[in-house]
């Protein structure tokens, strides 16, 4: 049995980020556990990642250090935030980076379910990625892309606030209508 302190899923959610985001692989040990299971289901045509994904080094590979050679300038966020105690947690999601050599500005959406340890520290045991869109932006809607994103709470956000900033970057449809369709009731 664990004499670790459980970690609330808040803490583990926003390390994941910070280790995705700002390409820090070492702290997805405050993540996943060291058999955790990446599952990734890509609806997206135009970005790539393995399907399946076993044990936390293999994952800092995919989801970090891989990740970080391609893209930087990485904002994440969460559609809404999770209580505070959870086995299961399901949110959408919102993502906007740049290829480092392309220059071209990518954002996407779709759906993270997370499946956390019973036991302390409680860290993912599993994450089910869902890529539903991944739209591709010319290098001249980097500042304004950055820009507006300055404005939605870090990193967790609502569907309605994108929805607020999306007019400001021409925010690509297939993104919008994903997000929308909460605050649409569908």
């Amino acid at each position: 049995m664990s004499t670790r302190t459980p970690l609330a899923p808040e803490t583990v959610l926003r390390n994941y980020f910070h280790a995705k985001d700002e390409n820090r692989p070492h702290l997805l040990a405050e993540v996943f556990s060291p058999g955790a299971e990446l599952e990734i289901v890509n609806r997206a045509s135009s970005i790539s990642f393995p399907a399946v994904t076993q044990g936390r080094e293999a994952i800092a590979d995919v989801l970090v250090r891989h990740f970080g050679r391609i893209y930087e300038k990485v904002y994440s966020f969460y559609m809404r935030r999770p209580p505070a105690v959870a086995r299961r947690f399901s949110c959408d999601w919102l993502v906007a980076m740049s290829e480092k050599d392309a220059k071209n500005v990518r954002i996407g959406c779709g759906r993270y379910d997370w499946l956390f340890d019973d036991e302390a520290p409680c860290l993912a045991a599993g994450l089910v990625i869902t890529i539903e869109a991944m739209e591709v932006l010319p290098p001249s809607a980097l500042e304004p892309v950055l820009d507006c994103l300055q404005h939605l709470s870090y990193p967790w956000s609502s569907a309605a606030a994108v929805t607020s900033i999306a007019p400001r970057i021409d925010m690509p449809l297939p993104v919008l209508q994903y997000l929308g369709r909460q605050t649409d009731g569908a």
